[in-house]
């Protein structure tokens, strides 16, 4: 059930300096990654089935492979690091305790796709964070491990650490590219046809901190170790976060495929305090909540979960217990999506403020069955109708909550 991939070094006294780091394994994929061509280099991430860990799942490889391999313009890699999804906070733990290991994936990756500029676009305030990140890029410049010879071979690679002003929305991939080249952190308009994102108009790859932190272990090893984990469709593992009321809160490397309940029960300790099992969210807050009846039979991965009607989404998992009031639950996700939107799209901007407002109405022991009503209307006006799938989160909220605990809402309202 526990594999450790890419946690294998948290546990190591100081293993985010280099010295300690490099005693433990980090950079020893390079020698490897140096003897294939960029091409087989993708080839293996490909055949690995490595899939994005930022939320959508994407196939890592396929994307990759959308980068133009005879163009004449300079491409780049991306990390998102801008980790703000509400019950999510596994990157930092990468970056926190080995984040050589992302430094180490990012060259692995850049090689991949020709890059020589790989950017880490960081969210604001992850201060401590950054720091430390700043801190293992310094030393592996110093150590000749980037710049313009990595380590002694014929390739270049700079990496630039990036912070942003703290905007839940910079973490959809285009608005953090627009924010990174300086505008407003506005989601793009979506291509018809699959192709990259473009930075300053050049071909570039954003994966998320965990995604690139894969990479490693993959070239190194071959794309039958990584398939070797997880199940056919969801390969390897994944760092799954626990929170909420659990006896043992944390961040957990777990294969795809691992039985939800014997997650929570056996590793997490089961619910805190001897009491009930109400709901669960289970990857993070713009995912769909399931009641604690929903849980038999679903497994850690993105099939299962579709089909139970939610999504893995970031493997934030969050437990509530039979205490929760699930009307208070839906006015705190309000509240933050409210204060999030970008307002871009004006069902997003009006649809959200009107959604907290009622709630907050309804709270406050003012509110009606028409309000309700109103409020259910709403899902369909936030639905895909806007650029991003920010609205469409809130319309999840909606529909789930009020779906499920009916009873709790309606007996608020006159």
């Amino acid at each position: 059930m526990i594999k450790k991939i890419v946690s294998k070094n948290f546990d190591i006294k100081d293993s985010h300096i280099l010295k300690i780091a490099k005693e433990n394994g980090r950079y020893s994929s390079l020698e490897k990654l140096f003897s294939l061509s960029p091409q087989e280099a993708v080839e293996i991430v490909d055949k690995s089935g490595l899939r994005g860990k930022g939320g959508g799942g994407a196939p890592t490889g396929a994307k990759w492979k959308l980068i133009p391999t005879n163009g004449d313009k300079p491409t780049y890699l991306i990390v998102n690091a801008d980790e703000s999804e509400p019950g999510t906070f596994k990157d930092r733990q990468i970056l926190e305790f080995d984040p050589h290991l992302l430094i180490e994936g990012i060259i692995c990756s850049s090689y991949a796709i020709k890059s020589n500029h790989a950017y880490i676009y960081i969210r604001g305030e992850y201060v401590f964070w950054a720091k430390r990140l700043q801190t293992a890029i310094d030393e592996a410049y110093e150590a000749g491990i980037l710049g313009e010879s990595v380590l002694g071979h014929d390739y270049k690679l700079d990496v630039t650490l990036h912070r942003g002003a703290g905007a839940y929305i910079c973490g959809e991939k285009s608005a953090l590219v627009e924010s990174l080249e300086g505008k407003r952190g506005h989601p793009r308009l979506k291509p018809k046809q699959k192709e990259p994102e473009w930075f300053f108009d050049y071909p570039s790859v954003v994966n998320n901190v965990e995604t690139i932190s894969s990479v490693p272990y993959i070239i190194k090893e071959g794309f039958e170790a990584y398939r070797a984990f997880g199940t056919e469709k969801n390969p390897g593992t994944m760092l799954f976060g626990l929170s909420g009321h659990i006896q043992n809160p944390g961040v957990y490397e777990l294969e795809f495929g691992t039985n939800m309940l014997e997650f929570i029960n056996k590793i997490g300790g089961g619910v805190k305090d001897g009491k009930k099992l109400k709901a669960l969210i289970p990857g993070g807050s713009s995912c769909h909540v399931l009641k604690a009846d929903e849980l038999e039979g679903i497994t850690l991965d993105y099939e299962s979960l579709r089909a139970h009607g939610s999504s893995l989404g970031t493997g934030g998992m969050i437990v509530m217990d039979e205490t929760v009031s699930m009307p208070h639950v839906v006015k705190n996700l309000f509240e933050f999506y409210h204060h999030e939107s970008c307002g871009q799209c004006t069902p997003c901007r009006e649809g959200v403020s009107w959604s907290d407002k009622l709630m907050g109405k309804i709270l406050d022991g003012q509110g009606t069955k028409k309000d309700l009503d109103t409020l259910l209307s709403l899902s369909f006006l936030l639905n895909g109708k806007t650029i991003c799938v920010f609205a469409p989160s809130v319309a999840y909220i909606i529909d789930s909550y009020i779906g499920k605990f009916k009873d709790e809402f309606y007996s608020l309202v006159k």
